[in-house]
């Protein structure tokens, strides 16, 4: 979503260029404008989409088996997940002192998201950054100082200052 993959460019330029316009990691971290909030989660189609080619290896692994509960399973995996994510992110973004927001791991979360928005090649998902850590993309705190969004769920990710 931060590069077009060949000639399909939907997912960069949905992403990249109309999230990540809208949304930084100053104050327009949450929303400022209310015509803007279609812009916080992905289109409706989506999920099934993203389900669907995410299906596609335990599909090979249940003809294997000759069973197709891992389909079945890893489907329900796929769906909870991406609906955890749309939903922290839409209250990341939105934030209105839900329940959630006061959560620890969302604050943790929420971040590390707002780290995303500062370094975009950093910090790439929201719900679980066990790949960030793996992948080398991980980042817990700023570089540098910045003009950094604030509000109850958003915890400071600025230097941690040296004495």
């Amino acid at each position: 979503m931060h590069r077009p993959v060949g000639r399909f460019t939907y997912a960069y330029r949905a992403h990249a260029t109309v999230h990540h316009k809208v949304f930084k990691a100053d104050q327009s971290y949450h929303l400022l404008d209310p015509k803007d909030k279609g812009t916080i989660p992905m289109a409706w189609w989506n999920g099934p989409v993203l389900a669907g080619i995410f299906t596609l290896p335990f599909l090979a692994v249940a003809y294997l088996m000759g069973s197709w509960g891992v389909v079945l399973g890893a489907l329900a995996c796929i769906a909870l997940y991406f609906a955890a994510y749309e939903y922290i992110h839409w209250c990341m973004h939105l934030p209105k002192a839900r329940r959630v927001e006061r959560w620890w791991l969302f604050q943790r979360l929420n971040g590390h998201h707002l780290l995303h928005h500062r370094y975009m090649r950093k910090n790439f998902n929201v719900v679980l950054p066990l790949a960030d850590l793996c992948l080398g993309t991980l980042m817990l705190r700023s570089r540098c100082h910045f003009a950094q969004a604030e509000g109850a769920s958003v915890p400071c990710v600025q230097p941690k200052v040296s004495l």
